[in-house]
């Protein structure tokens, strides 16, 4: 049952589609074929990650509502139904974003696979059992990105971009902290968020850059783009809101 969805979604997908951009592009660059096969990825999941960040927008704009149901119920299970009809009446899933992190995690693994395992034959060698009748064979397969950098390899500088590019998507997804007001003394809750806040904006890109580094350009790669598209649609959101 695993094995079967596991192929069927996820690492037949993105290694046929992998391959089919090696044939495609000039000089069968894998890391090229990377680039396009995340973009692939992350137009398949637009529609999601759409939902999810006007979701956050949606959450950030009831926040007041939140919570002002926090003070005046007390009661933990009364007070988590009447968040969750707000949500309700926001139109919103509180777990989109959640979701859309989840798929991508066997996406990632799909792509590191398909690159250092293919299912057996690893790049540059091909497992022609895996690929499907409309995806042909490249004759030419080259491991290293544009003439030098070879993605079978880790790359510091790949790592170190992944960083930055996810430190600007956070920055321009999480609104300004405000300030805290001297008269009122903190919450355990209100502290809470903040520091939620200040990790995503802060440990998540250094995560992901050691993450990236850890396992290999080829996941690096995947982290930049997944991150310039994120970064574009939270422009593109914020200039139609």
């Amino acid at each position: 049952m695993f094995s079967t969805i596991w192929h069927t979604f996820f690492f037949d997908p993105i290694y046929n589609g992998l391959i089919f951009f090696i044939d495609t592009v000039p000089g069968g660059d894998v890391g090229v074929a990377i680039i396009l096969t995340t973009i692939v990825v992350k137009t398949i999941l637009l529609p999601l990650s759409i939902k999810a960040s006007k979701t956050q927008k949606v959450i950030r704009e009831i926040d007041p509502k939140i919570k002002q149901i926090k003070e005046d119920i007390k009661d933990p299970q009364k007070q988590a139904q009447a968040i969750m009809d707000l949500y309700k009446e926001s139109g919103i899933n509180p777990f989109a974003s959640i979701l859309l992190m989840f798929i991508q995690i066997p996406i990632i693994i799909a792509l590191y696979f398909s690159v250092y395992s293919g299912g057996g034959v690893p790049l540059p060698g091909i497992n022609t059992e895996l690929l499907y009748s409309f995806v042909p064979s490249p004759e030419t397969i080259t491991m290293l990105f544009l003439g030098f950098l070879d993605i079978a390899q880790k790359s510091l500088p790949l790592a170190v971009l992944a960083g930055i590019a996810q430190f600007v998507h956070g920055h321009l997804s999480f609104p300004k902290l405000p300030p805290r007001d001297p008269n009122k003394a903190p919450s355990m809750k209100d502290d809470f968020g903040r520091n939620m806040q200040m990790q995503m904006k802060y440990v998540m890109p250094i995560l992901i850059a050691i993450v990236a580094y850890s396992i290999s350009a080829a996941i690096a790669l995947y982290f930049i783009v997944s991150s310039l598209t994120a970064i574009a649609q939270e422009l593109l959101l914020k200039r139609h809101k």
